[in-house]
């Protein structure tokens, strides 16, 4: 049997065919990010109108003017509702806990509200009372708003969310106030709503039309 000695080098041969031989480690490209859809604000009160139920109500317009996700909105307590300093408690991904705001118009609804259906913990019960209503049946209660009104473009109750940022956005809220009370962790994810306000209302010109009004 013969016996061949190794060349310097060669006892790292195997590993570096191996290497060569290995795929490459493959990145999945990132997923485009979707423009969000958001509604003006005649949608949202023709969406709030379709809604003669103060509890259907009262939950779209929490979603909307505190900007809720759907999970967050039906897991509130009464506890977590200030009608004092109109401040709402939200415990979000990751149980973190932020304060948004609690609008005069639900505020002066809830109050009744609270007397009318004897709410004791949950604010939005579900079929058995000591359980809050499901996030799927908050879907649907929106989809059935959305429907009676007439809005036909692929909206959703998360879509009250993006329009209550857009509408802030529009209306010279500071981002970072915005972020906070989307409860972003990043201000990244809160900037792609400056992709969908209306470039009048962020009073933005183009340089077109600045340049076409110093013309003669």
């Amino acid at each position: 049997m013969l016996f061949f000695a190794a060349k310097p080098g060669m006892a790292f041969f195997p590993g570096a065919v191996m290497k060569r031989a290995m795929p490459c480690e493959q990145y999945r490209p990132k997923q485009d990010q979707k423009v969000p859809i958001v509604l003006p604000r005649t949608e949202v009160k023709g969406l709030l109108d379709a809604k003669t139920n103060p509890k259907h109500r009262i939950l779209l317009m929490l979603v909307y003017s505190a900007g809720l996700r759907v999970g967050e909105a039906v897991r509130l307590k009464k506890e977590h509702i200030d009608l004092s300093r109109k401040t709402i408690i939200v415990f979000g991904k990751g149980r973190k806990e932020r304060y948004t705001l609690l609008s005069d118009s639900v505020c002066h609804l809830i109050k009744d509200y609270y007397a009318a259906f004897d709410i004791e913990t949950w604010i939005f019960p579900g079929a058995k009372k000591n359980h809050h209503l499901s996030v799927r049946s908050a879907q649907r209660i929106c989809e059935d708003a959305l429907h009676s009104a007439g809005i036909n473009k692929g909206a959703s109750i998360h879509s009250l969310r993006h329009t209550f940022a857009t509408h802030l956005l529009e209306n010279g809220t500071d981002i970072r106030y915005i972020q906070e009370l989307l409860g972003h962790g990043s201000i990244r994810t809160t900037e792609r709503y400056t992709h969908v306000a209306r470039r009048g209302a962020l009073n933005i010109t183009s340089p077109l039309d600045n340049l076409m009004e110093g013309e003669d």
